[in-house]
């Protein structure tokens, strides 16, 4: 069964390498699922969870808040803003964190600070569902 070469990279490192069969990523357009000999892309990543599964089938799970996703035939690169493994997922501090920015974006005023508050909801909310999603499966 062919196979295709993951790297998840972020500023404070590399996070996974491996072979897999199949990955899964959150693209700025909606999610896209890679196999191998998958056409080439480049392609914005929004905040969500980042899922491969390896040769042997088991699934590792990564939340990334944003970065480029880069595909090619046999490599599949995600450059992540910052990522985490999905067992570095924290439910209650996620829970917080969504909780601060919607009450954040109750108090903005003007449009540069109701688009920064948009934006930190719609990573504290990624991260939340991503860290409800895998507490099932650690």
């Amino acid at each position: 069964m062919p196979t295709i070469h993951v790297d998840i990279v972020s500023a404070e490192g590399e996070i996974y390498s491996g072979d897999a069969n199949m990955v899964y990523a959150p693209a700025r357009m909606g999610e896209v699922g890679i196999a191998p000999r998958h056409a080439p892309l480049l392609t914005a990543l929004k905040p969500g969870e980042v899922r491969v599964e390896d040769t042997e089938g088991k699934e590792h799970f990564f939340y990334v808040t944003g970065g480029m996703l880069e595909i090619q035939p046999h490599l599949v690169t995600v450059l992540a803003d910052t990522a985490l493994r999905g067992d570095q997922l924290d439910e209650a501090a996620a829970l917080k964190a969504q909780q601060d920015a919607e009450e954040a974006l109750q108090g903005v005023s003007g449009e540069t600070d109701l688009a920064r508050a948009q934006l930190e909801l719609a990573e504290a909310r990624a991260r939340y569902q991503a860290a409800q999603k895998l507490k099932g499966k650690r």
